[in-house]
């Protein structure tokens, strides 16, 4: 396999005070992901949000030409749920990534780096907890 080929498969949880509700606000949000590390959109943004009880929520998914992005955010509780999954074989700025969540204003962001190109291993996981009104720093 070519030196330049990655497998990392960022996995994150957040609990916002501010979560995205809207189809049309998570494509945004999307589409600023993918430019911000430097990716090229393939299909999407795709977004709809979900009205069933107990799954409430805006669900996105953005192809990119080195695999996906896919998130729901289950908007009924305080704090609001965010599920978030970063593939790529191209590698990526994880720092990025996390600091895309500042606009949902996160109380909690767990996530976990995963290592699938020859094997699945963790690389790297963390927990950050922050005080409310203070923004997201790596």
């Amino acid at each position: 396999m070519p030196d330049n080929i990655f497998h990392k498969h960022m996995i994150i949880r957040a609990e916002v005070s501010h979560p995205i509700d809207s189809e049309k606000e998570l494509k945004k949000w999307l589409r600023n992901l993918v430019k911000t590390i430097d990716m090229n959109i393939v299909g999407g943004p795709y977004a709809k949000y979900v009205a069933k009880e107990g799954n409430r929520g805006v669900t996105g998914v953005v192809m990119i030409e080195t695999s996906h992005i896919s998130i729901h955010i289950w908007d009924e509780e305080d704090p609001s749920l965010v599920q978030c999954d970063v593939y790529s074989c191209a590698n990526y700025s994880t720092a990025e990534v996390l600091n895309q969540f500042r606009v949902m204003e996160p109380t909690k962001i767990e996530y976990m780096l995963l290592d699938r190109e020859k094997e699945l291993s963790c690389k790297k996981s963390h927990v950050h907890t922050h005080e409310p009104g203070v923004y997201y720093k790596i």
